[in-house]
């Protein structure tokens, strides 16, 4: 009861006018602030139901599989720059953004990531790492502007803030698989 408190007011102060706007105002702020906290109030609401649904999902969601497809279609969408455009210039899909990126990227993320095997769980940390790559670099090197609603500046911004975030991502992952993993087999 107490995560989904928390989770549910995660998604009420990010739908608070000022601070929606605010963080709407900058393409970072939009797609490297908001939707991940949008995204981590799915999964703490996740977390808190976790034992109340495993025994129902367990059939439906095995080895955390289906779970993982929900999440990367939908977070595939909201990555899109059109979508991005949408959320800000129709309110339908603003709310469908507030509904859609808690409940179908940080809900089954949370109700899969248990069940993944820790090959799959490589797998898609190295697809999350080279994707936040890409996308960074084709933001950054864009000949034109991707989103009708933001500046070019702001694109380049996004892109290089990208490309710093998977390389950051990708330094961890190997600290964590040489340095702990070696630790852990010796």
């Amino acid at each position: 009861m107490k995560r989904m408190i928390i989770s549910l007011g995660l998604v009420l102060v990010l739908s608070i006018p000022p601070i929606r706007h605010g963080l709407e105002e900058s393409m970072i702020g939009q797609m490297l602030i908001q939707i991940p906290l949008l995204a981590l109030a799915g999964y703490i609401l996740g977390i808190g139901l976790r034992k109340r649904m495993s025994p129902h999902l367990s059939r439906y969601n095995q080895y955390g599989i289906p779970g993982l497809l929900i999440v990367t279609f939908a977070n595939i969408y909201w990555i899109l720059p059109r979508s991005i455009d949408a959320a800000l210039n129709h309110a339908i899909f603003e709310t469908i953004k507030f509904i859609t990126v808690p409940l179908l990227i940080g809900f089954p993320l949370a109700l899969s990531w248990g069940r993944l095997h820790l090959t799959v769980k490589g797998f898609v940390w190295a697809n999350v790492i080279s994707m936040s790559f890409v996308m960074g670099w084709l933001y950054a090197n864009s000949p034109i502007r991707l989103c009708n609603n933001y500046l070019t500046e702001q694109q380049l911004q996004l892109g290089n803030s990208f490309m710093l975030i998977s390389v950051f991502l990708l330094i961890s992952f190997f600290c964590k698989f040489f340095f702990v993993g070696m630790k852990n087999s010796q």
